[in-house]
């Protein structure tokens, strides 16, 4: 299977998208259950609660159920508000809150209380940064910020500017609509919103829609392989990826070559491929990396690759740096829900 291929299907009777390159599984939506707490960028109206003691935050009434606000200094108990779901909760956590909302399209992102119109950083050449900074001027953003998507860089200009204006008009409906109760204003877009919004760009190469076409087009062998713990690497060579109560262990495992050189060629396999293992298994948090032993003075090369790697990922991640006892650590964004709690075995 060459190239892009975007399939659409459901799992469990929920939507689901996959994203093949060259027949190889590179990303997997799936909605939550109905069950599950409010998805990340769903955007509510709140109510301020008791503050979180030791937590330097606040819990936030929602229709169903409570909210975290990390950013809640000088907000009074019972302040009515706008807030969005900025990632995952952890079990037996209360989804964490933003206040400063995100409105996304397929090209655009309005951010309101942060005026300023910006392109993404991604697209290089000037005189295409110039005509998408003209397209979004002569549509306007309605006081709003604005950041001009990487999917936006050759688009039609009456395509784009519909999608500003789209993107714009919804952003003043929701903050016009503020006062009231808790309720829910927008909700979070479901994997086939998702694959549209945000894997059309570079377009595709083919569209798959239709009950049956995971299985059809081997996605769920791709997925089985995604729930095993062991991840083969190059020359003999694997890693483990095993999650903890605490964090995500990944240990390195160079098979019969016992050589430094085989470590440093496992390590560095094994970082590149990182940031598409995390995300097809729905892991996040503290994740602890045992690499294979290697010169220490190899450190610098391993951790600039998983760099590199990280900026072709969504995912806020940070790479906190190296321990005394040799280990890389990272900390990475709650934004899905683990694949083992969506996909039915």
């Amino acid at each position: 299977m060459k190239g892009r291929v975007v399939i659409l299907d459901h799992v469990g009777g929920r939507e689901a998208a996959a994203l093949m390159v060259d027949g190889r599984l590179e990303d997997l939506l799936i909605d939550p259950p109905e069950t599950a707490p409010y998805a990340p960028g769903s955007i509510l109206r709140g109510v301020v609660g008791r503050p979180a003691k030791g937590q330097g935050g606040a819990l936030v009434t929602l229709p169903d159920g409570e909210g975290f606000l990390r950013q809640a200094k000088g907000l009074a108990a019972g302040t009515r508000l706008l807030v969005q779901v900025s990632g995952v909760a952890e079990p037996g956590k209360a989804p964490p809150l933003t206040t400063r909302l995100l409105f996304k399209s397929r090209y655009a992102i309005a951010t309101p209380g942060a005026p300023g119109i910006n392109v993404a950083r991604s697209i290089r050449d000037d005189d295409e940064r110039d005509r998408l900074q003209l397209v979004a001027n002569e549509t306007g953003a309605g006081g709003h910020g604005l950041i001009l998507r990487s999917a936006a860089e050759g688009v039609d200009a009456d395509a784009l500017a519909e999608d500003i204006a789209a993107v714009r008009d919804l952003a003043d409906a929701v903050l016009a609509d503020a006062d009231g109760p808790p309720a829910l204003l927008v909700a979070a877009p479901g994997a086939h919103e998702l694959a549209w919004r945000d894997w059309s760009r570079p377009d595709p190469d083919e569209v798959v829609d239709g009950e049956g076409s995971f299985a059809g087009h081997g996605i769920d062998e791709a997925v089985e392989a995604v729930l095993s713990p062991r991840v083969p690497l190059p020359a003999g060579a694997h890693a483990m990826i095993e999650p903890t109560a605490a964090l995500i262990g990944v240990d390195v495992n160079t098979g019969a070559d016992f050589s430094l050189a085989a470590g440093l060629k496992a390590n560095l396999a094994l970082v590149r491929d990182l940031p598409r293992q995390l995300r097809l298994r729905g892991l996040a948090g503290q994740v602890v990396l045992d690499l294979a032993p290697m010169p220490k003075k190899d450190r610098r090369a391993v951790e600039d690759a998983l760099k590199r790697a990280l900026r072709q990922d969504g995912t806020e991640t940070v790479v906190a740096g190296w321990t005394p006892l040799g280990h890389l650590e990272l900390q990475r964004k709650r934004d899905r829900w683990p694949l083992k709690d969506l996909w039915p075995r």
